[in-house]
């Protein structure tokens, strides 16, 4: 690194051909850029990257679910941040070919709210899916107006379809009528409550698959 006050150049902030110019500590200073180097990823290293981009790709269209319901923000973690360590730490497998995700450990949501009791689903023609529960209301923070809320997912297309705040805790029922483009096809499918708010989510529950009829 060079100093300098006065010359062609004269005082001058950013990259000019191969030097860098800016200003440190009252000085003009001058420096010539990094050379690229040599550097080969280890093959653990290339491991993390093929985990890290499986779980990232499953979760990016489901981000704002996470963001509002996996937790509270710690530091500069966001909840997606906290789902997606989750994630890579519990809910990844190896296959032959590379990773996949493990559905029945996939959490869509984490909290301290009461869960689902006793959840069952079923299909019915044209594309409707029915959920029941019992009515925990009472038991620990759970609210009868505590709103229910789905997340499928369809491994085939690639495809997420989310319906929130559908039906309370209180009425121990749902139904959800999936788009056309789904039926025939095996769904993924994961459970929750959430309070009226929004601010406390219950763990969810994993639910099975399905196929859409």
């Amino acid at each position: 690194m060079a100093t300098f006050e006065k010359g062609i150049l004269g005082g001058f902030s950013g990259k000019v051909g191969n030097v860098v110019g800016a200003r440190w500590r009252g000085k003009n200073v001058m420096r010539s850029l990094p050379q690229r180097g040599s550097y080969v990823p280890t093959e653990n290293q290339l491991l993390q990257r093929e985990r890290f981009k499986e779980v990232v790709t499953f979760l990016s269209p489901i981000k704002d679910i996470l963001n509002r319901f996996f937790g509270k923000q710690q530091g500069d973690k966001s909840a997606y941040n906290l789902a997606t360590s989750y994630h890579l730490k519990e809910a990844l497998i190896e296959v032959v070919d590379g990773f996949e995700m493990d559905y029945p450990k996939v959490l869509i949501s984490r909290g301290d709210l009461r869960g689902l009791e006793n959840p069952a689903v079923t299909t019915a023609a044209n594309q409707v899916v029915n959920f029941t529960w019992a009515d925990n209301s009472g038991q620990g923070n759970a609210n009868p107006l505590d709103q229910f809320v789905v997340v499928f997912y369809a491994p085939d297309l690639n495809v997420f379809q989310a319906y929130e705040y559908i039906s309370a805790r209180e009425d121990v029922s749902a139904q959800v009528t999936l788009p056309a483009f789904l039926a025939g096809l095996d769904v993924q499918v994961w459970a929750t409550f959430v309070t009226q708010t929004g601010n406390t989510a219950a763990i969810s529950n994993y639910l099975g698959v399905l196929t859409v009829t």
